[in-house]
């Protein structure tokens, strides 16, 4: 069941999704070589508690930390270490908050010092996709309209969409219905309505495969190819005229 949220639940959600904004905008200008991402994940718990939130990651089915952080040929959900960033690496910072009872969610890729040429080619289609999908996110479309505005984008710059992991609703729960892929054909599934919240969240692998692996700790996955992997999230709300990214600072 897909819940709609009203105009007071969508100022909450606001709140709790501007703090996120805050939290990755902040923590670019510690993306450093050098720096243990154990110390980036405090900096984070700091912060949003400083803003009168709480992590909404910490202790969710079991994970540890504050951030997931990961790492080149990470896709999502690494955990936070003594591990130091190095120069030339690309890292995907995924942030969860909860404050008033809503949660907010939000990811970037960002740039460890210089990287290359594919590196920064696959950041910049990996963050296009997501805007190429918020855009299909009107009342009228079809859900997997979104899906099919990424898939189609990132393809077409020789990268493989992740589909072992996908977008989704979003409120009072971190996971809420639906589940939003980034692939499939267009036309398909719920109806977009005013009032649906989703993050949506293109993954997205190097190489010409799109299969992947879970690491043994039990969370990290990775591209099975060893290749690198990008990721953007945003946390949009549909208003009648379309919709309207809510993680900003």
């Amino acid at each position: 069941m897909i819940i709609l949220k009203n105009r007071e639940e969508k100022l909450k959600m606001k709140e709790s999704n501007r703090i996120v904004a805050l939290v990755l905008k902040e923590i670019e200008k510690k993306i450093k070589p050098g720096v243990k991402t154990i110390d980036l994940d405090k900096f984070a718990e700091e912060l949003i508690r400083k803003e009168g939130a709480v992590p909404g990651f910490k202790g969710y089915l079991g994970y540890p930390a504050t951030l997931c952080i990961s790492i080149d040929e990470e896709i999502v959900h690494g955990i936070p270490s003594e591990r130091k960033l190095k120069e030339g690496e690309i890292v995907s910072i995924d942030v969860g908050t909860i404050k008033d009872g809503f949660y907010g969610d939000g990811a970037r890729t960002y740039a460890v010092g210089e990287i290359d040429e594919s590196g920064k080619k696959l950041m910049e289609t990996t963050e296009k996709s997501l805007y190429i999908g918020i855009e299909k996110a009107i009342p009228g479309n079809r859900l997997s309209d979104i899906s099919n505005a990424i898939q189609t984008h990132i393809e077409s710059e020789g990268f493989s969409v992740v589909r072992d992991f996908v977008g989704h609703g979003i409120g009072r729960n971190l996971h809420e219905d639906p589940q939003i892929p980034n692939y499939g054909d267009p036309g398909m599934g719920p109806v977009i309505r005013e009032g649906m919240t989703f993050a949506i969240e293109p993954m997205v692998c190097e190489g010409k495969s799109w299969k992947t692996k879970i690491l043994p700790d039990g969370w990290t996955a990775v591209c099975e190819d060893g290749s690198r992997a990008a990721h953007f999230e945003h946390t949009i709300f549909i208003n009648a005229e379309g919709p309207e990214i809510l993680t900003v600072a």
